[in-house]
Formats: structure tokens, sequence, C-alpha cells
């Protein structure tokens, strides 16, 4: 499929998805969000594509929801078209880990699809914020929950209620970012995150990640029953076996996904 609002590019086992439309700071329309759901879908039946990196330019990972399009939305319309349901939560539902490569801004929508992934890099250039209530709205699409599970309910709800933006290295000590880096060095930095992980054995990957989002939706008790049966059945693999093997020996491990 050929694509106008995004650029994908494959890395070995790690596609990258680039956010392009730049004239407008890669504010979120529907046919971008199409094309994103399109190629999340690809790529998570791809068996050669181990992890994702989406990001956007230098100048913005992406403004928002674009105001042009969607100022004009009633709620009969909104919720008879399924707006932000209907195409804009597929990366949550990707088994294939993915990682947020976040330059310049991240602003309502652009910060909520940030937050959608499993992890997110910020470059020292990155702004973060929820400005949807100057708009006379609100986060509409998990930003008042994400956001707040991220940073904690003080920190959130001020955000939220003024609009401010949080810098890099703010986001970073709030739980927001898994770390900063320049923004020269985000991409290759994210990649190689991303190659780092995709090296890993499959089925572990899955677990761990599954195992990390149980942390957020459900208790200690049941997050703590849900890891020990996921680490017990790990060593029904092949990979597990190898893996300990390799560290015994002290050499890589060979995993084969299995």
């Amino acid at each position: 499929m050929e694509y106008s609002n995004i650029l994908l590019e494959k890395h070995e086992a790690v596609a990258l998805v680039r956010l392009n439309r730049p004239k407008v700071y890669n504010a979120l329309n529907n046919a971008l969000m199409n094309e994103l759901t399109s190629a999340l879908e690809v790529l998570e039946a791809d068996e050669a594509i181990r992890a994702v990196v989406i990001t956007g330019n230098e100048k913005a990972f992406a403004a928002g929801a674009d105001i042009a399009e969607v100022h004009a939305l009633d709620f009969s319309r909104a919720y008879r078209q399924r707006f932000i349901s209907a195409n804009w939560e597929t990366v949550t539902r990707c088994r294939k880990p993915s990682i947020a490569a976040v330059a310049g801004l991240a602003l309502g929508g652009g910060c909520e699809l940030a937050m959608m992934c499993d992890l997110l890099i910020a470059a020292d250039n990155a702004r973060f914020g929820q400005p949807e209530i100057k708009l006379g709205i609100i986060p509409g699409a998990g930003g008042t929950q994400r956001l707040t599970r991220y940073v904690g309910k003080s920190k959130a709800m001020e955000m939220c209620l003024t609009g401010r933006m949080m810098e890099a290295n703010e986001a970073e000590r709030s739980g927001l970012a898994s770390r900063v880096v320049p923004v020269a060095e985000l991409l290759d930095e994210a990649l190689k995150t991303a190659a780092a992980i995709a090296s890993m054995s499959r089925p572990s990957v899955f677990m761990a990640k599954t195992a990390v989002n149980k942390a957020y939706e459900t208790t200690l008790t049941e997050g703590v029953a849900a890891e020990r049966i996921m680490f017990q059945s790990l060593f029904a693999t092949e990979d597990q076996k190898e893996g300990m093997a390799a560290f015994a020996e002290k050499r890589p491990a060979d995993f084969k996904n299995r």
C-alpha cells in the first residue's frame, strides 16, 4: 500500500513509521490515522518485524488532532462515526513492542499517541501537553487516564486544567519518558533500543509486555499471579533452554522464537 501521510521504513527486524504532515506539525487527521492503522496491522502480521518505532520530525511528533477537520463535529456525528475509537488505538492492540521517538511538540492527540506506545524516548527539545481545555474540550484519546498513570494526579490535573506544557527533562523525571537524548541522536537511540528488543526471544518479549501492562490494569495480587504463570510457562519454550545454556557457556544466545 502507498501512503500519503506517513513514511514507512524497515531496518532489518525493526519498522520505522514517520508521521509525515510537516506543514501542519503532523496534525492527526482521519487520513493519517487510517494509514497508521493500516501500516501497524501489516507490520503486526509481518513475521520479519519484531518491534516498531513511531516518530515525527525534529519540530513535531504530532501537534494534536487536526482542528481544521474536527471543529465541525457535533456529538451525533462523533458518536456515530466512532471518532478516535475507530482508528486511533491500533498501537495499543499490537503485540509487538512499540517505541515513540518524540522530538518537538507532542500535544493533545500527539501526546496521547505517544503514551499509547510501550515506551517513550524523548529528544531534549520535546514538549508534551494536553491543551484541549483551551479549545473548550478535554483529552479524548486516553490523555486524562494515561497521563495520570504516568505522572500522577496532581501534575496531570494541572496539565489538563491549564494546558501547561512539560519539557523533556520534566517528562523524564515524572516517568512519562524513559530517557532524554540529544535531538540529533533520537532516531539512532530509538532504533538501537528497538533492535535490542527485536533480538530477544519473541515469546519472552510478548509475555514481558503483557505482564508490565497488567500492572496498570489490575491489582498487585492479580498482577503478580499473572506474572507468575507467564514466568513459569516460559520454561516450556526452547528459547528458555537456549538462553540459559548460552549463559552457562558464555556465548550469545541463538533464539528461535519457540
